[in-house]
């Protein structure tokens, strides 16, 4: 089954909070559907794509990649038929595919550049949903100056949170013994909290106020869990709860 399913259970959250953050500051389409599901499978498309640059033995991962294809290609068809102005936008993915590449034919695919790309790609996708959701079926992209500032802004919370928790998470885990990690991770977290009251400001009050609240809870988790201590399933919960919370800030917030 792994070689049809990542291993990595965590990244399914990451793929999901991007589209609903999306969701939640854009007016609704019919659209998101393929968006969705094309988002969603190229994730395993890409396990099964990158395993054939890094494995040893990379025949196993040449039936997944064209089950995987068999469900992404008619997505993103039918996509750019809805949009086609999106093959514009498609080199920011590309690009970030490529670096995936270049670490999988490395076997470093952990290193923390490559983890906060992908955060980074998926925090994209808050933008490219509010697209999808405001354009039309023509190849002239909807301008990102007509997004608002809370399109804007929700893309800037699920960066921070994807990024805090891949700190938070590397520290935890695969970087327990590297202590500049859990501190990187702990900075990273007070400074998001400092930073929320401009956030909620920018977002409008009250409802911005909300998103203290979820940078006041990451920030605790950073100091609260401590290396060693947390088994992978408990901080893939605790990490689970906070996107929620961010989820949840967003809603009343919008």
């Amino acid at each position: 089954m792994s070689r049809y399913v990542p291993p990595q259970h965590g990244a399914w959250a990451f793929l999901g909070l991007p589209l609903v953050l999306g969701a939640l500051v854009s007016p609704p389409s019919w659209a998101l559907l393929p968006l969705a599901v094309a988002w969603v499978v190229a994730y395993p498309w890409s396990y099964a794509a990158l395993g054939l640059v890094r494995a040893r033995h990379k025949r196993r991962f040449v039936r997944p990649l064209v089950v995987w294809s068999a469900a992404l290609v008619p997505a993103v068809v039918l996509l750019l038929v809805l949009r086609p102005w999106l093959i514009w936008w498609s080199p920011l993915f590309v690009a970030g595919f490529g670096v995936n590449l270049w670490y999988a034919s490395r076997n470093d695919e952990r290193a923390l550049l490559n983890d906060l790309v992908f955060a980074l790609e998926c925090a994209a996708i808050v933008i490219v949903t509010w697209g999808v959701c405001v354009g039309s079926a023509t190849a002239s992209p909807p301008s990102l100056a007509d997004a608002s500032a809370q399109v804007w802004l929700a893309t800037l919370v699920c960066a921070l949170v994807l990024t805090g928790s891949t700190l938070h998470v590397k520290s935890l885990i695969r970087e327990r013994r590297d202590p500049r990690y859990a501190l990187a991770s702990r900075v990273f977290a007070v400074a998001c909290l400092v930073a929320s009251p401009l956030l909620a400001l920018a977002w409008g009050v009250p409802g911005g106020w909300s998103f203290v609240v979820v940078f006041a809870a990451l920030a605790v988790r950073a100091f609260r869990v401590v290396p060693g201590t947390a088994r992978p399933g408990v901080l893939g919960m605790i990490e689970l709860g906070g996107f929620v919370l961010a989820v949840v800030a967003t809603a009343i917030a919008a």
